[in-house]
């Protein structure tokens, strides 16, 4: 049976590897991981149809889509205003991901605090809550009025993990930017604000001191045909895994770049043979996918 990798997900706030066809793999800390990449990187499809040609994709690409199924995925994205009648509620949000980092986006109401673990929230609060082009529109006012983004790239956040203050600083901060946006004039009527409450997921990405990382020593570039990863998991964020590997040092793994690979098992004592890069130090680095 093929084991193609379908990328990370939280359901629960739990962290799971999810599998073409529907199998899952719940993920847990201190346990060991190990797998190995076998054949070729293929294009996933997009919007639950498969590839035509199976195209072969790039190794380091964080999204295993060819340009016409990326393209055809994009076209149907609410993030790219694909569908801007959608008649769900949003939620407007702001999400922390360390010390003077946040950032401003939005979400359907019925994936609750799904996409802010998605994306390595290590904290957040919700601000209003409406219709799609009323939470844009204020998604838009908060940004420029605020000075937060609404985009954080990925060697940020890890950057940021391996130094997080205590949980009365972040809820300071989230408690203070949460004051400021919602005493702006100029929210669209339609969108209700919300009062403040902040939400703290350090202790399910394992970053609550009970064994995460305290640094990073490398990232996994790419996989390739033959090359396996093994160690212990001690934290995940967004989807990043944290593997404590032989030496004792801390790898972390873009789960998005095992999207389209069949893994099959390895043992602990398979090591790391695939290529790792340093950890970037500066705000570089690939942005986070669409918001939704």
């Amino acid at each position: 049976m093929e084991w193609r990798c379908a990328g990370l997900g939280w359901p629960d706030g739990v962290p799971e590897l999810r599998w073409d066809g529907g199998r899952r793999s719940v993920l847990a800390y201190g346990r060991d991981i190990g797998f190995r990449a076998v054949g070729e990187r293929r294009c996933v499809g997009a919007r639950g149809n498969p590839c035509p040609l199976r195209a072969v994709v790039p190794g380091p690409a964080t999204r295993a889509r060819c340009p016409e199924c990326a393209r055809l995925d994009r076209a149907f994205s609410v993030a790219a205003d694909g569908v801007p009648d959608d008649p769900r509620t949003y939620r407007v949000y702001l999400a922390w991901f360390g010390a003077g980092v946040v950032k401003v986006g939005i979400t359907a109401e019925e994936r609750g605090a799904g996409r802010l673990l998605e994306q390595g929230a290590v904290a957040f609060c919700w601000l209003g809550r409406g219709p799609l082009m009323a939470a844009r529109r204020t998604e838009e006012l908060l940004r420029a009025a605020l000075g937060v983004p609404d985009r954080v790239p990925y060697a940020r956040k890890r950057g940021l993990r391996g130094a997080l203050p205590g949980w009365g600083e972040r809820e300071r901060e989230l408690a203070e930017l949460h004051g400021r946006a919602v005493a702006l004039g100029g929210w669209a009527e339609a969108l209700e604000r919300v009062p403040f409450a902040a939400v703290d997921h350090s202790g399910a990405f394992g970053l609550d001191g009970r064994g995460g990382p305290a640094a990073t020593d490398g990232v996994v570039r790419e996989l390739v045909d033959g090359g396996a990863v093994a160690g212990r998991l001690v934290a995940a964020a967004g989807p990043d895994l944290h593997l404590e590997v032989a030496g004792g040092g801390v790898l972390v793994v873009d789960t998005r770049m095992l999207v389209g690979w069949e893994l099959v098992a390895a043992g602990a004592g398979a090591g790391v043979t695939v290529p790792v890069r340093p950890v970037e130090t500066t705000s570089g680095g690939a942005e986070q996918d669409g918001l939704f």
